[in-house]
This record gives C-alpha cells, sequence and structure tokens, in this order.
C-alpha cells in the first residue's frame, strides 16, 4: 500500500530562500486536474505550503506578487476580501473564510525545500 511518506518529491527552492515571514516562493501544480499557483512561506523557523487561493472565494491571495504575510509577519492575509490565516496550519482566523487553506506538504533537508505530491497534487509535467 502507497504511504505519502512514498509520494514524489520536487525540488522547490533553497532553504535560505524563505525567510521568516518574508517573501514567498511561488510554484505550479496540478490540484484536482487543474493547473493552480502555489507559495511557500517560512514562518517560526519552519517552511510550509498552500495553494495560492483564499478560502472565501478562490481567488490568488498575494497583495504583491509573492506577498502573503501581513505588516507584522504573523499572518496571512488575502489581499481581495481581508480574510486572514495562520501560516503554520492554513486555519482562517478571521475575515470572510470558508474553512482553511489547502496546504502542501513539504520536506526540508541539505539546504533544499521540497513539496511532496499527493494524489491530488501533482507538478505540471505529471
Amino acid at each position: 500500500m502507497n504511504t505519502p511518506a512514498d509520494d514524489p518529491v520536487y525540488a522547490l527552492c533553497n532553504s535560505q530562500d524563505l525567510v521568516d515571514g518574508g517573501r514567498a516562493v511561488s510554484f505550479d501544480v496540478v490540484y484536482a486536474g487543474q493547473t493552480c499557483r502555489a507559495f511557500a512561506i517560512r514562518y517560526q523557523g519552519q517552511p510550509h505550503a498552500y495553494l495560492n487561493r483564499c478560502a472565501h472565494v478562490a481567488m490568488e491571495m498575494d497583495w504583491q506578487p509573492d506577498q502573503f504575510f501581513d505588516d507584522s509577519g504573523r499572518w496571512l492575509l488575502c489581499a481581495t476580501h481581508g480574510a486572514v490565516y495562520d501560516p503554520d496550519t492554513g486555519a482562517c482566523r478571521g475575515g470572510p473564510c470558508r474553512g482553511g487553506l489547502v496546504k502542501i506538504e513539504l520536506v526540508e533537508h541539505d539546504g533544499v525545500v521540497h513539496w511532496r505530491s499527493q494524489y491530488h497534487l501533482k507538478p505540471l509535467e505529471f
């Protein structure tokens, strides 16, 4: 039986490219058969990634390219509707939300951040 640890991983960026509360690294994925933007950030030392799709309305969230954090560096913010999300879980914490962000599993080792594919999440060339 295939376990999540058996799912392939794909190099995303160097670890140093993700700075706590800083700019995201964007990338494309195929999610449930559709090409979607995704983004990776670092929060409290750990990398996290999500589809770039607000849970309120399926629109991209960044207010400037690769900018998702609010001014405090504490929350992810949807620029269009003001929905606020936890950077480490993707859970909605305020504003108009219908659930949380779609999380993408990351693995970090040897100075490189990788994202893990899943049954509904594949690389573009799949």
